[in-house]
């Protein structure tokens, strides 16, 4: 197999307090690019554009920088780092943001070095939708670019998120916001209905109920990993889109077998993200344990078709 082709991913590094059912965590990392990256880096190189402040825990760099992540576009602005607090109820279903302080992250603005601009595989994580344009505007020829929003911007920014939905490759979102976008009420009529506004693929993330791939060629429907108990839901999306980008930019292909191969890495990534607080698990997973989790994914949905009558 040739060697995997690069990932930039352009999102946030934060510093997470979360309280769940089963425990709590203070100022530990977190931030879409920090998801994304220690997932999608057991498949594929992964470079970070981001920004953190001047408190940001050196153990935090030397944990990115040993997980073979590339952190040499990480800025360092005055300040203090972007930070959230959430916590979830019983049924780990949706957040409850506590507080949210932007710091430097308010004034971030990306700049991607000459090689940067040259990436094949790009992830624009769930920023400003003005932000992910100014990245789109600084990329020379990437191969796939993946997206990411939430319904702050859908809410305020609807335009701006349909013109990066209409120039990315693949757009991600989660069920409430696909409907949101939409204008829809059921979620395969919301991914058609993107479509028809100009999006070439989605994918819609639905919990524990798995995830939809919808384009203009088909459809695919992958189940969610079976767990009996998990700790923290945090970066799930995020982890998902890891697994996902980086199987593609392992293999270099857009074929339909490979997005849907593809589409169950991102699940078993999500699997182990929300096994604890923070990216621990995605830390210590072993390829191992990433195959296995596939290939029992894979067992759940392969049937040869039988007549029926």
């Amino acid at each position: 197999m040739s060697p995997a082709h690069d990932i930039l991913v352009v999102g946030s590094v934060a510093l997470d307090s979360v309280r769940t059912p089963y425990g709590e965590v203070e100022e530990a990392l977190g931030g879409s690019a920090s998801y994304f990256s220690l997932a999608a880096r057991h498949f594929a190189p992964v470079h970070i554009v981001a920004v953190v402040g001047e408190d940001f825990p050196a153990e935090h760099r030397e944990l990115f920088r040993a997980s073979g992540v590339d952190i040499s576009d990480l800025e360092t602005a005055p300040g203090r780092t972007f930070r959230w607090r959430g916590e979830y109820n019983v049924d780990l279903g949706h957040a409850r943001t506590l507080a949210t302080e932007l710091n430097v992250f308010s004034e971030f603005h990306p700049k991607l070095s000459e090689a940067h601009r040259s990436a094949p595989y790009v992830f624009l994580a769930n920023i400003d939708p003005d932000l992910q344009l100014e990245v789109l505007g600084q990329m020379k020829a990437p191969r796939l670019v993946l997206s990411d929003t939430m319904n702050y911007w859908i809410a305020r920014k609807p335009d701006r998120v349909f013109e990066v939905l209409r120039r990315v490759d693949v757009a991600l979102l989660n069920e409430e916001e696909a409907k949101a976008l939409a204008g829809e009420t059921q979620v395969a009529r919301a991914a058609r209905k993107l479509l028809q506004e100009g999006a070439r693929s989605v994918i819609v993330k639905k919990g524990e109920h798995g995830a939809l791939y919808q384009s203009a060629d088909g459809r695919f429907l992958t189940p969610a990993f079976p767990l009996d108990a998990f700790v923290d839901p945090t970066g799930a999306g995020d982890s998902f889109a890891g697994g996902f980008l980086g199987y593609l930019a392992r293999h270099d292909t857009r074929a339909d077998a490979s997005v849907r191969h593809a589409m169950l890495c991102g699940t078993a990534m999500a699997s182990i993200a929300i096994e604890s607080f923070s990216p621990r698990r995605l830390v210590e997973c072993s390829p191992g344990e990433i195959a296995e989790r596939v290939k029992e994914l894979h067992q759940m949905i392969a049937l040869d078709l039988k007549p029926l009558w």
